[in-house]
């Protein structure tokens, strides 16, 4: 391998993200490890989304674009990078968000030190603030997950690494994805997947240093801020049932525990508060149906959820 050969691929997907993209884009090429690829795939956008994935393709061959006529989701999207990838590891980045500027660096050196088979690094939240965005500290649930380092650990050690449950503050190596892929059709298609990793890995990694800022738009048109609508709330609570259901059949109970803990602290306050406010009643049922499953598990009666957490959402 030469010293340019690329060790890691990337895979950004987007969609009408024409006002975010640049700076997703200029993360990447800000990055101290520069041995890397990446696949940007437009899914279907209306806006200037594509063009400027192109343009960057053009000016530097790291980048390659796939371009969707209609949009598949972010789980095809993923899916469709995963069997471009021809590098040592692989990690996502949403084309919303933002890698740190020594992300790939430290993801792929603790990787080569650790042998495991992904690491997980933390993230904050990146928030608008007037005409610019501002990043927020780490959130108490990723640092559980992450801080301190723990290298070539397990899920049984380590069962509160579960609090991590996104797609893009990891990278792994790309023969752990032979026989994973994204679901499709769906939202919160990450959760699931972020499960089943913790679950097959014969070891993982977690590094408390922030390697991602995820982008909180001041319009709300992300996915995770659309928790209102109704068919979004049934993707999200089938996504929750589906990641404890992950963890339940690989024998974890302590990581189903700490999975209850945050739910019950972080998803359930916000979706009540949505409920009793939300002008269909459907809403409601659903999530008292969601409450009726968890309070049914094994392991609700060891839960205890941290009323601190619900103060750090305002982070």
């Amino acid at each position: 391998m030469t010293a340019s050969a690329p060790i890691v691929t990337m895979i950004v997907p987007g969609r009408d993200i024409a006002a975010f993209a640049p700076s997703a884009l200029d993360s990447l090429r800000a990055q101290t490890e520069p041995r890397w690829r990446a696949v940007l795939i437009d899914d279907g956008s209306t806006d200037a989304t594509g063009a400027l994935f192109a343009a960057a393709s053009d000016a530097d061959p790291r980048f390659r674009v796939v371009r969707h006529e209609a949009s598949r989701g972010l789980g095809a999207a993923r899916n469709v990078g995963l069997d471009l990838v021809d590098t040592r590891f692989v990690g996502f980045l949403d084309g919303d968000d933002e890698l740190t500027p020594d992300a790939l660096d430290r993801l792929t050196r603790t990787l080569d030190a650790s042998g495991s088979d992904f690491v997980a690094g933390a993230y904050v939240r990146l928030r608008p603030t007037g005409d610019a965005y501002s990043p927020g500290r780490v959130q108490p649930w990723v640092a559980a997950a992450t801080d301190p380092a723990r290298l070539a650990t397990t899920l049984a050690q380590h069962p509160r690494a579960v609090s991590n449950i996104v797609a893009w503050s990891k990278v792994s190596r790309t023969d752990f994805w032979q026989d994973l892929r994204f679901p499709e059709g769906v939202a919160y298609e990450d959760q699931v997947v972020a499960q089943q990793m913790y679950t097959r890995a014969r070891a993982f990694d977690v590094i408390p240093d922030v390697v991602v800022r995820w982008r909180v738009r001041p319009d709300g048109t992300s996915i995770t801020q659309g928790k209102d609508q109704l068919p979004v709330l049934r993707d999200y609570l089938a996504a929750l049932r589906g990641g404890i259901r992950v963890l339940q059949d690989a024998g974890h109970p302590a990581a189903v525990t700490a999975r209850l803990d945050l739910i019950l602290a972080m998803d359930l306050p916000s979706l009540l508060e949505i409920a009793a406010v939300h002008d269909d009643p459907a809403y409601a049922a659903e999530v008292e149906a969601f409450i009726d499953d968890l309070r049914a598990l094994p392991e609700f009666p060891t839960a205890s959820p941290d009323a601190a957490i619900a103060a750090a959402l305002s982070w």
